[in-house]
């Protein structure tokens, strides 16, 4: 993934502004792109970063959608925070607030629970039932209320903690994982026309030995970490060795993101 620049422990220096200003120059915009409506109401992410700033929340990974063009300077980028008033740790993951937002039109702000597991230096997003996301439109007193919904998931990460506990807890039988990885296969492969020659139990490989296990909370990452970062060896129509390619738009990291959450929760539920 492309969040692996700019991660670490939590105890690593937090990013400045420079830093933001390299990784997505987007969020630096100085006003919104030209084919945006009259009724849009601009204002910079930057502005946002300031404000979250004096509210005690640090950035620490940000990045940009690739854009051609003049586009390129308001399109869509992705900043994490992590905040002193939330949890350092908890089970092995790093709580964040994700940021994500556009200056051409194409995007409202939205904050979401998000996740950064230190073990495999891999950005997760999460959601429990209403908590997880939320949408600000560009309207009204937008700064507050941006300020007021990352609170509002900070707030909310002990309810994440909690299921994190009981997906520890959780053991699969090996159908009951198959299924998982299968269902992962679809969320990842779904818009191929061609989808790789590979079983889907393969995103069941454990990359390190920590991770191998049958309980939910390890297969949903080991799962994870194959879809999001790829690198999955097998060989292509050609006959031809071949691996699956990280995921690097941001549209697809919070799509399927946020979909193989839905699986683990579903799972979880119906365990």
């Amino acid at each position: 993934m492309n969040f692996v620049t700019g991660y670490d422990s939590f105890k690593s220096p937090a990013l400045t502004i420079g830093d933001l200003h390299k990784k997505a120059p987007a969020a630096f915009a100085a006003t919104p792109f030209s084919t945006t409506s009259p009724n849009y109401r601009f204002i910079s992410t930057a502005q946002i970063v300031s404000t979250l700033l004096d509210a005690g929340f640090e950035p620490v990974a940000a990045l940009q959608t690739n854009s051609r063009g003049e586009r390129s300077n308001y399109a869509r980028h992705m900043l994490r925070f992590r905040s002193m008033s939330l949890p350092k740790k908890f089970n092995d993951v790093v709580p964040q607030i994700v940021l994500i937002n556009s200056h051409d039109g194409t995007s409202a702000y939205q904050l979401r629970a998000g996740l950064y597991r230190t073990l495999c230096m891999n950005g997760l997003l999460a959601r429990v039932g209403d908590f997880g996301v939320i949408h600000v439109a560009h309207r009204g007193n937008v700064i507050a209320n941006i300020v007021e919904a990352a609170l509002q998931l900070a707030r909310g990460f002990v309810a994440i903690n909690d299921v994190i506990d009981l997906m520890h807890a959780a053991m699969l039988t090996e159908p009951q994982r198959l299924r998982f990885a299968e269902q992962a296969f679809d969320i990842r492969f779904q818009r191929l026309d061609s989808k790789p020659s590979f079983a889907p139990g393969r995103l069941l490989e454990a990359r390190r030995e920590p991770d191998q296990g049958n309980d939910l909370w390890k297969v949903f990452n080991v799962v994870q970490e194959n879809v999001m970062r790829g690198g999955v060896a097998f060989t292509n129509r050609r006959d031809r060795p071949s691996s699956t390619r990280g995921i690097r738009a941001i549209r697809e990291d919070v799509r399927i993101n946020t979909a193989l959450w839905g699986v683990a929760m579903t799972t979880l539920t119906t365990l």
